[in-house]
Order: C-alpha cells, then sequence, then structure tokens
C-alpha cells in the first residue's frame, strides 16, 4: 500500500470517543459511517444518530461548523454491516471489553474490502491479542490508532503494529493521520496502554503517593503539579475529575490487572477515597462534583483526611516558589531535594519517580527515547517530556540522586536505574537527545527520526531539547521584521519568508515599511513570497499602543497618515507582481485579517481565530477590511441579478453585522464561511505543515501568472444604504441593545461599507473606497469613547462597553 485513499470511513461505536472521532474526519470533508447497536424501539439507527446530535452540544466542539455533521452516516451493527464494503477505512472504537470486540469483529470482518485498513481505537488492550481475533487475511492490514481526547484537538495519535501488520499499511496510516487529520503520531510498542497513558497515569499515581506520603491537600499538590513542572494547569487531581473518576479506577485496575510483574505494582491500586467518591456518584466533571465542586462558598475541594470537603484556596509557599523560579534547572533539581519542606520534596520525588520509571521501562515500551517525550508533549500537554526535563537538570548529576534515593530505599520501587543510564555509549554526549538522534535502550544506540516522506513537508518540526533545529538565512532584518530563507535554500528559485518580530505581531509603523520593503525586494529577487510567524500568533492587527499615543497627543493627522500607510501596504499586497500566500496560525485579527484578505492567497492553519474586531475598540477596520466586503457586496449583487441598490444592500447586511459585533471565526473552516479566508484558500489540519503548503501555493501560482489584477471600480450603496443601516441601529439603540457610541460605530461602518456620501449605486474606485474608512476611522478616534475603549483594552486586554 503506497498511500492511503480514505473515501469513506467508518467507525465502530458511537460513544463519546467514536462519536468525536467521526466527527474530525467530517472536519477533513470524508464521509464517516457511525455504527452502533440498533434501537431497542423506534429507529433502529437512532443511537448512532443521537450521538451524532450530541455532537452539536459538545465543548469545545468536535466539529469545525454544524454544517459538517451532514457527512456522519448513522448506521447500525444488525442493518448496516454490508455497507462497510465501500469503506477504505474502518476504526473500531467499542468499549474497552475483550469480549465486546471479538463480537464486533465477527459481525464486520466478512464485509470488509479487500483493501480496507482496519484498526482498533483501544487504550491499553494489546493489538496482538485483537489480531487472533480476527481472520489471517485481515491481520496485514489491522493496528492499534489510539486517539487522544478529545480528538479535534489533542495532537497525540499512537500507532501501535500487530505481529502480522504490512510496514506498508502503518506507513500510509501515519502519512493519513498526519497530513489529513493533522495529528502527530508516535509509533508505539504492543505493550499494556502503549506509551502515553502508562507514563502519563504513573505520573498522576507518583504524584497521588507523594501527596498522601508528605501530608498535603489536593489543591496544593495541583498548584505545585500544573505550570511549575510544565504540565497544564488541572494539575492532577483536577486531571482526573476531567478524565473522571470512575474512569480512572477501571483504567487503575487494568494496570493491576496487565502489569503483575512491574516493579511499581504495588502502587497500582485504587484508593479508598477514589473507591468512596465513585460509590457517591462523584465521578467529577461529568457530575459537576469529584474532588473539586462548586459550593454555596466557592470552590471546593475534596479533603480525604475528613471525608469532607473545604475550600479551595491552594498556595504555593513562598519558599517553594523562589525555588520554582531559579533559571537554572539544575540549580532547581538540586534545591529541591535539598530542602525539606513538604511542597519542596513532592516536586523532586515526583520528578525523582516519573525519571525512574521512564529510564526502567523505556526498552519495553518505546523506540526512543523521543517517542515518550513526544508522546507526553502531544497526549498530555506537558511544556517538556521526562527525559527532557531529566537531561536539563543534568543527566549525570540527576542519575546519580536518583540512584542515591534509590539506595536509600526513598523511591516507589527498589529496582536499580538500567545500565544504559551510565553506558559509556550515552556518556560521551550526556544526553538521551543530541543533534538528530535520540536514545533507544533496545538498540543501545541514539537513532535518528524515521525518514517517512509526509514528515519533509515539515519544515520546521517540533524539536527536543538538545535536538537541532532548522536554521534560516536572513536576507534582511529590523527590529520590527525579518526576511528570511529557510535552511538549505538556495536563494534561486527559493521562496522567502517575512515573518514580524514585534510582540504578537502588532503591526506599527516599523512593520508596515518592513513589509512593503519585502515586496519591493521579491518582486525584483524572487518568484514569491509568503507571510509566517515561527510563533504563533500570525498578527493581532495595529499596535494599538501607537494608536493610543497619537491620540493622546490629538495628533489626528498623524493617525490618518498611520493608516494611509497601512492601506498602502494592503493596496501592494493585493497588486503585488509576485505573489504573496499568508500563512496563518493562531491568531489573524484586525489589520492581522486585513493583510491576509489582500494577500494573493492564503493558507490557515485549522485552529485559527480569524476577524475584523476593529469594533471591540470602537473603530472600524481602516486598512481595506471594509473595501474588501463593498467590493464582494457589488459582485455578488452582480451573481444574484439585483445589481442596484436593494441587492446591494442586501448583500452588505451579512458582512454588516459581522463587523458591527466584531465577531471572530473560531476556525479557518468558519473562516472562509463568514467570507475573511476564500474557497480557494487552504486549509491545513497540521499546524507544522503551514509554510509548506503555503511555499507550495506561492510556486505554483507564480508558475501560472497567479497575481493581482487591477481594482476596477464597482457600484456602492451610498446615502441609501447608509440610510438603510443606520435606521436599523437607531431600532437596536432604542431596544436597548446599543449605546450611543455602539450606534456612532455602526454608523461609522456604514459609511465606509457604502462608500461614503455618494450617490446610491455610483462607481467607486479602490482610492474612493479607502478614503471613506479612513474619514469614518479618523472620525471615531476623536472621540473620547473611543479612546477610552482603547485604554481598557490595552490595561485589561478585554472590550469595554461604554
Amino acid at each position: 500500500m503506497k498511500r492511503l485513499i480514505a473515501r469513506k470511513v467508518a467507525v465502530l461505536g458511537a460513544g463519546v470517543m467514536g462519536a468525536q472521532i467521526a466527527a474530525h474526519f467530517a472536519n477533513a470533508g470524508i464521509p464517516v459511517r457511525l455504527y452502533d447497536l440498533p434501537g431497542s424501539e423506534g429507529d433502529r439507527r437512532g443511537v448512532a444518530r443521537a450521538a451524532v446530535q450530541r455532537l452539536l452540544a459538545i465543548e469545545p466542539a468536535p466539529l469545525v461548523e454544524a454544517a459538517r455533521a451532514a457527512l456522519i452516516e448513522a448506521a447500525s451493527f444488525d442493518d448496516d454491516a454490508p455497507l462497510l464494503a465501500d469503506c477504505d477505512l474502518v476504526i473500531e472504537a467499542v468499549a474497552e471489553r475483550m469480549d465486546i470486540k471479538r463480537s464486533v469483529y465477527d459481525r464486520v470482518a466478512p464485509h470488509l474490502a479487500a483493501h480496507a485498513v482496519f484498526a482498533s481505537n483501544t487504550s491499553g488492550i494489546p493489538i496482538a491479542d485483537l489480531a487472533a481475533a480476527l481472520p489471517a487475511a485481515l491481520q496485514p492490514r489491522f493496528c492499534g490508532v489510539h486517539f487522544f481526547n478529545p480528538p479535534r484537538y489533542m495532537p497525540l495519535v499512537e500507532l501501535i503494529a500487530g505481529p502480522g501488520t504490512q510496514p506498508a499499511v502503518l506507513d500510509a496510516l501515519d502519512t493519513f493521520l498526519t497530513s489529513t487529520l493533522g495529528k502527530s503520531v508516535v509509533r508505539a510498542l504492543d505493550t499494556p496502554n502503549f506509551i502515553a497513558n502508562r507514563v502519563g497515569i504513573f505520573a498522576l499515581l507518583a504524584t497521588v503517593h507523594h501527596a498522601a506520603r508528605l501530608g498535603l491537600g489536593f489543591d496544593v499538590v495541583d498548584a505545585l503539579t500544573g505550570p511549575p513542572l510544565g504540565h497544564p494547569r488541572s494539575g492532577t487531581f483536577r486531571l482526573m475529575d476531567l478524565i473522571g473518576l470512575d474512569t480512572m479506577a477501571n483504567i487503575l485496575r487494568t494496570f493491576e490487572g496487565t502489569l503483575a510483574d512491574d516493579p511499581w505494582h504495588a502502587h497500582y491500586r485504587v484508593p479508598a477515597w477514589m473507591s468512596e467518591r465513585v460509590a457517591a456518584g462523584a465521578l467529577g466533571q461529568k457530575t459537576r462534583g469529584g474532588l473539586y465542586r462548586k459550593g454555596a462558598a466557592g470552590h471546593e475541594v475534596f479533603d480525604p483526611a475528613s471525608g469532607a470537603y473545604r475550600a479551595a484556596d491552594g498556595q504555593i509557599a513562598p519558599e517553594v516558589a523562589d525555588l520554582i523560579a531559579l533559571r537554572d534547572e539544575g540549580e532547581r533539581m538540586r534545591r529541591l531535594r535539598a530542602s525539606a519542606h513538604p511542597q519542596a520534596q513532592l516536586l523532586w520525588s515526583v520528578q525523582r519517580d516519573l525519571f525512574h520509571y521512564c529510564a526502567r521501562h523505556l526498552q519495553d515500551i518505546a523506540p526512543t527515547a523521543r517517542d515518550i517525550d513526544f508522546a507526553m508533549r502531544w497526549g498530555y500537554g506537558w511544556q517538556r517530556g521526562p527525559f527532557e526535563q531529566w537531561q536539563a537538570a543534568g543527566w549525570q548529576e540527576t542519575a546519580g540522586a536518583i540512584a542515591a534515593d534509590i539506595e536509600q530505599g526513598a523511591t516507589m520501587a527498589a529496582c536499580a536505574l538500567p545500565d544504559w543510564v551510565f553506558a559509556d555509549a550515552l556518556q560521551p554526549r550526556r544526553a538521551v537527545h543530541e543533534g538528530a538522534a535520540s536514545w533507544s535502550a533496545a538498540r543501545a544506540a541514539a537513532l535518528p527520526r524515521a525518514a517517512l516522506p509526509v514528515l519533509a513537508r515539515q519544515l520546521f518540526p517540533d524539536t527536543l531539547l538538545g535536538e537541532h533545529a532548522p536554521g534560516r538565512t536572513v536576507l534582511a532584518e529590523t527590529d520590527d521584521v525579518s526576511l528570511w530563507l529557510p535552511e538549505g535554500e538556495a536563494e534561486h528559485g527559493a521562496v522567502p519568508v517575512l515573518s514580524l518580530r514585534t510582540k504578537m505581531g502588532a503591526i506599527g509603523p516599523g512593520a508596515i515599511e518592513g513589509l512593503l520593503d519585502a515586496i519591493d525586494r521579491a518582486e525584483h529577487e524572487f518568484d514569491a513570497l509568503v507571510l509566517w510567524q515561527p510563533q504563533r500568533p500570525f498578527s493581532v492587527g495595529a499596535n494599538l499602543r501607537h494608536v493610543s499615543e497619537l491620540m493622546r497627543q490629538g495628533d489626528l493627522a498623524a493617525v490618518d497618515h498611520f493608516l494611509i500607510r497601512f492601506q498602502t501596504l494592503t493596496s501592494r499586497l493585493a497588486r503585488a507582481q509576485v505573489p504573496v500566500v499568508a500563512a496563518v496560525s493562531g491568531m489573524a485579527l484586525g489589520g492581522g485579517c486585513e493583510i491576509m484578505m489582500h494577500c494573493t492567497a492564503a493558507a490557515l492553519a485549522l485552529e485559527s481565530t480569524v476577524g475584523l474586531v476593529e469594533s471591540r475598540v470602537g473603530v472600524i477596520p481602516g486598512a481595506g477590511g471594509c473595501t474588501v466586503f463593498a467590493r464582494r457586496a457589488a459582485q455578488q449583487a452582480a451573481q444574484w441579478g439585483r445589481p442596484g441598490v436593494d441587492g446591494l444592500i442586501d448583500a452588505l447586511s451579512r458582512p454588516f453585522d459581522l463587523l458591527a459585533a466584531g465577531r471572530t471565526a473560531p476556525n479557518a473552516q468558519q473562516a472562509v464561511t463568514l467570507g475573511f479566508a476564500r474557497e480557494r484558500d487552504s486549509v491545513v489540519f497540521h499546524p507544522q505543515e503551514l509554510l509548506w503548503v503555503a511555499q507550495q501555493k506561492a510556486r505554483a501560482l507564480a508558475r501560472t501568472g497567479g497575481t493581482a489584477r487591477p481594482a476596477l471600480p464597482v457600484a456602492v450603496a451610498g446615502r441609501a444604504g447608509i440610510d438603510a443601516f443606520g435606521t436599523r441601529l437607531a431600532q437596536r439603540r432604542a431596544a436597548g441593545e446599543l449605546s450611543a457610541h455602539d450606534e456612532r460605530v455602526g454608523n461609522a461602518l456604514a459609511w465606509a461599507l457604502c462608500g461614503g456620501d455618494v450617490a446610491s449605486g455610483s462607481l467607486a474606485d479602490a482610492a474612493q473606497l479607502l478614503a471613506a474608512e479612513r474619514h469614518a476611522f479618523v472620525g471615531l478616534v476623536a472621540t473620547a469613547e473611543t479612546a477610552a475603549r482603547i485604554a481598557h483594552m490595552l490595561e485589561t486586554g478585554k472590550p469595554l462597553r461604554n
């Protein structure tokens, strides 16, 4: 199998995970059939159909837009098994019981196409055991594919081979998961709970053990084991509430039953307090109460010593906070170990036992240390994996401290560190990750990354501490911008990249001039240009501090000049003589969105927030955003066969409401739907592929003459449009929906979208439309209310309603 082409996918099991896996295939535009047992009465496909409906109510949303639910077809095992014959990929996601899975396999196996890949989303049952339940002819196309919850948002997928899985099937599925679904794939060995859950659950257990030993409350422990360890804010016990205490108990029983020979087996037990909470029905977030709950006095935390809840106010002790703040990681680890404070001892003990555990089990659960570290980053949201943390603290010194604690009987297990930790082959490196290789305990050598072709699309992939990070050749650089080439690209035929160096990609005068210079240089020396930020966001828009300072000085002429230069930039982008492609990840707001909209084309990472939000600070889009929508409205009205004033007003109604509310698109697909991005723009599911896609798009446009065309005059709604939108605003003001300044901002927006004070239906060129934008923008800037809104946003990061 050279390539997996998934024209249709089936997901077996319409539970929480199965339905959300199906949703993410729908996000990728792939029709998916969702199977479950037939309904007990009435609708035979009712169970699966209800699961699809529940997707529309879940937060965070599994679907990028509600309309994608139409791509999910409900089905039942009893009635629709023969329909599996048209599916190219089938994923089993039924309950984690071998008898249930075997029953499903018996039903579906006879109906699978001869080319179909069959995979199980099991989180812990050995793939070899599952494969043994399948016909021999199917086993070469069977493997484990373990998604993490929620599947749309969590990057990690663990890919696990069965005894007979064809390597080509794994490679094809790896490629498909990476590019089509945007997943970050780790190849795991076929051991209980694979990599991320094996390590992650142990980290939770180690924390539970040491919290009890040291007498620390759950809320204090969560404060310590969240950001101070580079972990999500949920910490340990809040994470258990998110997972579900009943689910946690089942996971621990699986550990206890399947890992009898593990040196840490004695710790694979369900704590008494967890059993008590489960028996009481306090399962965590899904029951609105578990180890934490919202009480009469605010947030409360369960205290296992008293068996009651108390106020949750866990605080890190100042002396421990000082240790956590140490920048030298080796010094931090040494002083945590030496401290007698229980909180410091918790931090040292949890990390020490985690390092010990990972070192002991590396050979059993993962091909290399790289796989464990990435699994924990991508599956649990850790900033660094355990081997990275160990390496940062100093490999040899930390290993010695762990060995000393083992000798003293202080660790959770008495087994020695494995010999490879002190091996001659490792010592010269003093690191498990170095250059382009990571340590393999099984091979007793450092191994490079896989050479799978799809990974070459990630020009700047995630790298681990100690790994070589791809470089760049800087062509020109200022305080605000950098024009550069990716490492290894010669200037001839290369596509340069322009990145903003300002905080959050804010656009001030220096950034504008730097972008203009980059366009000039690209036109003279290159075939195309890409705008891309190595770190998100793409851009939060105009530098409000610069605008605010001009307002404080009362220099409206300078504000107008700033807008003229900004409009000059967006006009140059729209008319550049080489293709300019915006590669958007994170946020593209306000002026950042306007830059994207004026580029020849764009490529947007799926999880990007895009929109023209100027109304939130009391202004309107002033760098050509209103002009873009005015021009589109004229084209749309003409397409409707209604080029007159009424047609123009109708075509402007949606963008007027959108911009007046400062509404954003929460993802790239909705950015297309709402009109911030165009149908021809690319939505990229894997963010690490974004730059590669943008460069390929730029090259293709350059080869096919895809540069801008002259902006011809268009019909505008003029005075009639301004009056129509003004009437709507007045009605909303009278109804109490808008403040006086909201109405003023709305009227300014109507002025810009309708082309200003001109006859309705008259033609306006680009200069007239841009002038109308500036007039409206500067008029708002002159008001005290807009000054207050901008000041409040700069101070709090939140909009002010005044």
